[in-house]
């Protein structure tokens, strides 16, 4: 694949534009991100942050739980987060060579991102994604600006791009800092473990627990029993909670993204072959070393503890260094493979389905809610955790034959066509 040529004005970027690999890689995300997902179109989403592996699953519901836990688990959300910044950077990069302004093209993209990522998680469902990698989109474009105007102010001359490297130190920052805080407050509350809780603080926990609890409830009762009308109000609610939380994990978006600026900015997704030993080091010493921090963090437990301990703490920060190790190797191990015998296979079908993955991540979503919702199939809480994988499997396959289907008669998904005609302000060519 060779660099997009200048232009005299933006576009979409056309088929014979795009990084295979990255097409490749968004495909196989599509698969990690449904197995994440399917198990929260079927319990409240409250309890994402105390799920791990279900003790009390037996046989095959146990051996999915923990396969999902230990390969799937934060890993595919960070490479598809990986992919999401190294699309931005694709086109801010193209707007560079083209020598055109981007700043309202990008604000058009973003913001029409975060309007799909609205509906998405009100109209369908609250676990959206969409929202979160918009705002940080938005945070990054404040960043850049500021970082442009403060150099041109003080050089006097356009500053470059930032290199590879740079985007590399800040992101690993970034995605560093939570961690050490985490660790920090593990060692407080180590310390402070002795210490008898006052009556008011305790009163204040168990009033915290009881209204947990009573959301949590009115999620279920909501989604497993509810109308539509009832599950777009609690969509609302679960939404508002999503996007507060959002904030405090935007450090660790912000530096996913910027690693994967880096990657792009490096250049070694445009010329792959000459890269391969780099993405083999990458694949081997990655999986060995994350694979050895899932190790560790599941043996302190899967479950995020009510209370940070040191021990807690050290299992957290262990599963988000390996989630971010193991996203980069996945992703390495697919580029290297594309270079084997396997890759015209790969291109043939998971390309299509990355071509589309907007449409495909947002299919996800109608398919399992009208599943397991009341207002649907009604199957909430009823279908076993092997018997979820035996969906996805078979729902991922549909949607490989469907997106070669489609992209073998238009040039974009559905979605995505609108998303370009949202950005680019010019409805682009559909066939």
């Amino acid at each position: 694949m060779t660099r997009t040529s200048q232009t005299s004005s933006l576009a979409p970027t056309a088929p014979s534009e795009r990084i295979d690999a990255m097409d490749v890689m968004r495909g196989f995300a599509l698969l990690g991100i449904f197995l994440l997902n399917i198990e929260f179109f079927t319990r409240p989403l409250q309890d994402i942050n105390a799920a791990g592996i279900d003790s009390a699953a037996r046989g095959l519901d146990y051996a999915v739980e923990w396969a999902t836990y230990f390969f799937v688990q934060n890993k595919f959300w960070t490479l598809f987060a990986l992919l999401f910044g190294m699309g931005f950077t694709v086109m801010i990069d193209r707007a560079d060579r083209a020598g055109r302004p981007f700043v309202l093209i990008y604000l058009r993209r973003t913001l029409a991102l975060l309007a799909i990522g609205v509906l998405h998680a009100v109209l369908i469902w609250s676990g959206d994604i969409l929202l979160t990698y918009a705002i940080a989109a938005l945070l990054l474009l404040v960043a850049r600006q500021t970082r442009r105007a403060w150099r041109r102010w003080r050089d006097k001359a356009e500053p470059p791009p930032m290199s590879a490297a740079h985007l590399a130190q800040w992101g690993i920052a970034l995605y560093a800092a939570p961690l050490l805080l985490l660790l920090a407050f593990g060692i407080r509350g180590t310390a402070r473990a002795d210490l008898p809780l006052k009556p008011e603080r305790q009163a204040e926990i168990a009033a915290s627990v009881a209204e947990d609890m009573a959301v949590r409830n009115r999620a279920e009762q909501a989604y497993g029993e509810g109308s539509y009308r009832q599950a777009v109000d609690q969509r609302l609610q679960d939404t508002a909670a999503q996007v507060v939380s959002t904030f405090a994990t935007m450090p660790w978006t912000l530096g996913i993204f910027l690693l994967g600026a880096a990657i792009v900015r490096s250049g070694a997704l445009w010329n792959i072959r000459k890269h391969q030993g780099d993405f083999r080091r990458m694949r081997n010493w990655g999986l060995l070393a994350g694979f050895a921090l899932m190790a560790i963090s599941v043996q302190l437990g899967t479950a995020t503890p009510t209370r940070i301990r040191l021990p807690g703490a050290f299992q957290l920060a262990t599963l988000f260094m390996a989630s971010l190790i193991l996203a980069l190797a996945y992703g390495a191990t697919i580029v290297t493979f594309l270079d084997s015998r396997a890759g015209p296979w790969m291109k043939r079908w998971l390309a299509p389905a990355g071509r589309m993955a907007l449409t495909n991540y947002l299919l996800q979503s109608v398919v399992g809610t009208l599943l397991f919702y009341q207002y649907g199939l009604g199957l909430w809480g009823q279908v076993s955790r092997a018997w979820q994988f035996a969906l996805v499997i078979a729902v991922f396959a549909l949607q490989l034959v469907f997106s070669r289907w489609w992209l073998s008669r238009f040039r974009f998904g559905p979605v995505e066509w609108l998303w370009r005609w949202a950005t680019y302000g010019r409805r682009p060519a559909m066939r």
